[in-house]
């Protein structure tokens, strides 16, 4: 709708018409009406269902009817004159009622889409307060029968609350907010089996402290994710508190180059002040002491760490001392000597980055390879099953000391992540294995103090899986930071919806999708390395476009992080951890496409070139492929070999979008040069009297 409102408005304002753009005129003023009248069916049936919302809604739909009405009116040919004999017609003699009815028009909408945004908000919150309020009676069940009751319940509202934040998640146009609401979601979700196992440990075996403690610990994890996810969409902090972030160093290295600081020197000799440009950079070496007073920093990166401080304020003195020299002289041009400081002042704080980055990236590599097997949870399980009190006291102490060393290493990542929303991951990384180290040793005590008890088993189980878990988030977050360090993929979208259930059910272990074995993943090897070159080209073609905020750039990254996710799943890896999660991806990852396709069009509409009908063509190649995705990706199939099947052909269908995207990204880099040089402004902008034929 937006793009017609465009069309009309900027078509160029000429006295004469041929018959063609009349008609053209029309179709587009006739589907605007339509499409509002569409949008309005909505509106009113929200207004309906939301008592306390209806009065000012009714009033922004009836506005955006009446503004569709009225431009359909405008561009009706019918209501023409019709005085010249050469058949050729003048149109839009009252152009700025079409303006004064396309403003009225976007205004209402804003209003309708403001209103049903809160109505969204209350929903999310409604479901909190059910999830809550069944959480506060499942701590206070006292028998088996009961807590099966209220849990199949508790189930469905968490199913349903999975759903409306799974959506929330993708209108989030903030990356660190989508960052957030990721982790907060990934926490309810794990917690949700910690909960019903932890819960039926402490009714197994009420006068257990240990079992209690566990209990409690999973309880409040997750309130505290509830209410991190009503911040998120409500924009507030409780007690009006400020969100308190970790420095980064990697941020203010950023700011001390960037952001009119040292760089700023050559455009302005005054643009800092000594001061605090110093100060910016003790804060920064202040911070590179997480590094070097950390006892599992090794010496040599240490040495290496400490003597790039070093030249790093040496530089900075004899920056300063050339800045002066260039202030009291009063030019205006920069001095040779200035520049050559600016740039080893640059170079020594990249060294020093660079340093800081090695050093996080290859503690966190030796230790994900030296926990691969998971010995001490194994050792855990058994000794708690023997009843082993001593050997389970010796091996919950290492399992501390492993969980200090995973909580420091994911603090010292924090700091080279380089993004924000793979900080954030960070933070959550480092949460989770601050929180699920004890739980797991409270779990293994008391299975030791139960050690023929098999839901005591279990829970320990349940929690050294969510520990597993995290070790192989750790190493695919390990391998993003790495990625965006060498300029691999850039700033990383965040996809990390819980999967969708066809029905709701109680028995959450009955919903729990399969993993592929080795022998899948080694069937779809050539397949998903096949995407990972198709996610590498696209990648390399969208850093090729000067416009990095394009509708049509951004679209193609956040495909291809989602291309690149399914194609980390084909090795076992990543964020998709089941066959669900990649087919509940897949379906994302088609919308996406097809939203794509649409802007495509749009752009399409705007050129008048040889190239135009290459791009058309590969749009309607990749419409139908989109909706073949959507198609295998909603399909229900039962077995292993179906199941197989169907990941086979999602990939394949991915791959397919993937490779007409490779080609459709430079063809419109290309294309949209040539609009921008020959109109000078944009890509919103007809350049033909009839090029509104066809824009409905």
């Amino acid at each position: 709708m937006a793009s017609q409102i465009t069309t009309l408005i900027n078509h160029k304002d000429k006295p004469k018409r041929s018959d063609k753009t009349l008609q053209a005129i029309q179709r587009v003023g006739q589907a605007v009406n339509l499409a509002v009248e569409r949008f309005v069916t909505v509106g009113e049936a929200i207004a309906n269902e939301n008592r306390e919302l209806k009065e000012e809604m009714s009033i922004a739909c009836t506005e955006a009817k009446r503004a569709g009405e009225t431009i359909a009116q405008l561009t009706d040919v019918a209501n023409l004159d019709h005085p010249e004999s050469d058949g050729r017609i003048t149109i839009f003699t009252d152009k700025t009622g079409v303006v004064k009815a396309a403003r009225l028009l976007l205004s209402s909408v804003t209003k309708v889409l403001v209103l049903a945004d809160r109505v969204v908000i209350k929903q999310i919150i409604a479901s909190r307060n059910k999830v809550l309020a069944t959480m506060e009676q499942l701590e206070k069940v006292s028998s088996f029968q009961e807590f099966v009751q209220i849990f199949s319940q508790f189930g469905n509202e968490m199913v349903e609350f999975a759903h409306l934040t799974g959506d929330r998640q993708n209108d989030l146009k903030d990356e660190k907010k989508k960052a957030r609401m990721a982790a907060a979601r990934a926490v309810l979700e794990k917690c949700t089996m910690m909960l019903l196992t932890a819960s039926k440990t402490c009714l197994r075996h009420p006068d257990c402290e240990s079992a209690r403690l566990n209990k409690e610990g999973v309880f409040h994890r997750m309130r505290l994710a509830l209410e991190q996810v009503i911040e998120i969409i409500t924009d507030s902090r409780p007690s009006g508190e400020n969100e308190m972030v970790p420095i980064c160093i990697y941020a203010s290295i950023k700011v001390f180059k960037f952001n009119n600081k040292v760089e700023g020197l050559r455009e302005n000799l005054y643009v800092i002040s000594q001061e605090n440009l110093s100060a910016m950079l003790d804060l920064i070496l202040e911070h590179t002491e997480d590094f070097t007073d950390s006892a599992y920093t090794s010496h040599e990166h240490r040495e290496r760490i400490l003597e790039q401080s070093k030249q790093a304020k040496m530089e900075l003195e004899q920056l300063v001392s050339v800045w002066m020299q260039a202030q009291s002289q009063k030019t205006k041009d920069i001095t040779e000597d200035l520049e050559i400081a600016i740039l080893k002042t640059c170079q020594c704080m990249n060294e020093l980055k660079r340093e800081l980055h090695h050093a996080a990236t290859s503690l966190a590599a030796d230790l994900l390879r030296y926990h691969a097997d998971h010995m001490v949870l194994k050792a855990l399980k058994i000794t708690g099953m023997e009843g082993n009190l001593e050997a389970v006291a010796e091996y919950t102490c290492k399992l501390s000391e492993q969980k200090e060393q995973l909580v420091e290493t994911c603090r010292l990542l924090r700091h080279v992540s380089g993004t924000e929303p793979l900080e954030i991951t960070c933070i959550h990384a480092e949460d989770t294995f601050q929180v699920t180290g004890p739980q797991i040793i409270s779990a293994a005590e008391t299975l030791t103090l139960h050690p023929s008890s098999k839901i005591a088993k279990e829970n320990l189980d349940v929690f050294c899986e969510a520990w597993e878990s995290q070790l192989s988030d750790m190493s695919m977050l390990l391998r993003e930071i790495n990625d965006v360090f060498e300029g691999r993929r850039g700033e990383k979208r965040a996809y990390l919806s819980l999967p969708r259930p066809g029905k709701h059910n109680a028995n959450l272990k009955a919903l729990k999708p399969v993993k592929l074995d080795s022998e899948e993943q080694a069937k779809l090897g050539k397949l998903g390395l096949e995407l990972h070159f198709l996610t590498s080209d696209v990648d390399s073609e969208t850093e090729k476009w000067e416009d990095q905020e394009n509708e049509i750039v951004r679209y193609g990254q956040s495909i291809s992080s989602m291309a690149h996710t399914m194609y980390l799943f084909t090795r076992g890896e990543g964020l998709l951890k089941t066959t669900q999660d990649l087919f509940h991806q897949a379906e994302v990852f088609a919308t996406e496409s097809i939203k794509l396709a649409s802007v495509l069009t749009a752009f399409s509409n705007q050129l008048e070139d040889d190239h135009k009908p290459l791009l058309l063509l590969e749009i309607d190649k990749l419409i139908p492929v989109c909706q073949q995705l959507q198609i295998t990706a909603k399909n229900t199939v039962q077995g292993k070999s179906a199941t197989f099947t169907k990941v086979d052909t999602c990939i394949r269908k991915t791959k397919g979008v993937m490779t007409i995207l490779s080609q459709v990204l430079p063809l419109s880099c290309k294309l949209l040069r040539k609009t921008q040089c020959g109109t000078g402004n944009g890509w919103l902008r007809n350049t033909n009297d009839d090029s509104m034929e066809g824009k409905t």
